[in-house]
């Protein structure tokens, strides 16, 4: 009798090109998603033993960590490690015959932004990308993970990748949603649940209703955080609400083949009776929205808790975490989340700056100004959300409360660009990661949903968007 197999082992199997013994294995990459950070010193390896990309079909590029949001962005960059990064890959790109979506280009934007927006990520797939953050390709039904710069090299030159086996995690979300309530509200509550540490060795797959209930723009949100929880990816079986999302897209198979790919799709999901490593349960009934307060992802509280104190940790080192957190954040104990000032709300990232986060967000400011002391910003995921916001009058009712409308970027997520916040500046922001300096030297990040950023920017702190 056949062994009942998780989605994780029906993909790994398919795609083992060799298993050494004792040795990781080696799988067969379908795509690979470069960026300029990462890129120079994998292509600059291939030129110094003559090698060439094996599969330039089977590759994309973007530039969107290094450059600006602004209305400088076509123009050269100042910062010259930046500018170097970019025409880079520039000149990589051309000689080896990559498709390069480059600032002037329509389908230029955040590579984890792109890569679902254009077709090109797919079910069943296997997806590398020099960034954390390839988990968010996971939310299709693909196994989708960072890799370094030495295994970019490696992808490049050969179209596989050496990896040995991770563990497998079953993580339920029971219950549904109450309104105001989101999918970065979901995996804050995991992260916060399990530490940043705890899916360290796991796939994790997302399961239960509150998943099946979400959107492909939430399940992406919940997969591009997986690594704050220390997993190698997460998974999300595809369904009828991944189809509808993915059809008629660039890159998609069209007519009979479309028929076709959905019948070997539906195949992907876990069977029944597999088993997995390790099994996490997340109850979403009485869930409230999250913020994070201190520098890692998973110090967070529901919005309706207080700021902790060092005491209220048995273990030394949490308590000295919690010390440490509390004084670069320039917090205190006790203080209401809701009572927490701010001095900027960022709204962007590949965490939460799709065409629904920008929509969800619209709705809470519509007729209403941002805080005069708050300078709020809304960076697109990409230039074509940002092209479908404006055709849905998006752009005039964030600039009409005050909000910048910028263009698509990383942007304000990290401080590698110079869309940076000043030290001991507070911000609301979509992103996914709050560690000290993330947004720029000495910036304090607190991580929220689009609505509750969307809210705080309005009233110039926190605020319960359940009952705002």
């Amino acid at each position: 009798m056949q062994k009942k197999r998780t989605m994780f082992e029906k993909l790994w199997d398919k795609h083992i090109v060799s298993e050494p013994k004792d040795q990781p294995a080696i799988i067969y990459i379908d795509l690979h998603l470069v960026h300029e950070v990462t890129s120079p010193q994998a292509f600059e390896g291939l030129r110094m033993t003559g090698r060439k990309v094996r599969r330039p079909d089977l590759t994309i590029a973007t530039v969107d960590h290094n450059i600006t949001t602004d209305e400088t962005r076509t123009e050269e960059i100042k910062d010259e490690i930046a500018r170097k990064q970019v025409e880079t890959i520039r000149d990589n790109c051309e000689t080896n015959d990559i498709t390069l979506f480059d600032v002037w280009d329509k389908e230029q934007g955040i590579v984890h932004v792109i890569g679902p927006e254009q077709g090109y990520t797919q079910p069943g797939m296997t997806i590398v990308c020099g960034d954390s953050h390839t988990s968010t390709h996971g939310a299709f039904g693909s196994l989708a993970f960072g890799i370094g710069t030495s295994e970019v090299e490696h992808v490049l030159a050969t179209q596989t990748l050496r990896q040995r086996k991770p563990k497998t995690m079953k993580v339920e979300f029971k219950g549904a949603l109450q309104k105001g309530v989101t999918a970065k509200d979901m995996v804050l509550k995991l992260i916060g649940q399990i530490g940043t540490a705890g899916g360290t060795g796991y796939v994790m797959e997302y399961t239960g209703k509150a998943i099946e209930d979400l959107s492909m723009e939430g399940r992406m949100t919940i997969c591009n955080m997986s690594i704050e929880g220390g997993a190698r990816a997460g998974m999300i079986a595809p369904d009828k609400i991944t189809y509808d999302w993915m059809k008629g897209r660039n890159k998609v198979p069209k007519g009979d083949d479309w028929i076709k790919s959905i019948k070997e799709w539906d195949l992907l999901k876990t069977d029944d009776g597999a088993v997995y490593d390790s099994y996490i349960e997340v109850d979403c009934e009485n869930l409230e929205p999250f913020v994070s307060w201190g520098t890692n992802p998973s110090q967070v509280l529901p919005i309706s808790s207080s700021i902790p104190s060092p005491d209220d940790y048995d273990q030394v080192i949490e308590s000295q975490s919690c010390a440490n957190a509390l004084a670069y954040m320039g917090l205190n104990p006790g203080t209401k989340i809701e009572d927490i000032k701010l001095d900027r709300v960022f709204i962007g990232s590949c965490t939460n700056a799709r065409i629904t986060d920008l929509r969800s967000a619209a709705k809470i400011v519509e007729g209403k100004k941002v805080n005069s002391n708050v300078r709020a910003q809304i960076m697109p995921g990409s230039t074509i959300t940002k092209i479908q916001a404006e055709k849905e009058g998006l752009d005039e009712i964030f600039k009409a409360s005050g909000f910048e409308w910028r263009e698509s970027g990383c942007s304000m997520c990290l401080g590698m660009n110079p869309d940076i916040i000043a030290p001991g500046e507070r911000c609301a922001s979509t992103s996914n990661r709050n560690f000290e300096g993330r947004q720029g030297k000495g910036g304090r990040t607190h991580l929220v949903s689009p609505e509750m950023a969307a809210a705080a920017a309005i009233e110039g702190h926190f605020v319960d968007v359940r009952e705002w």
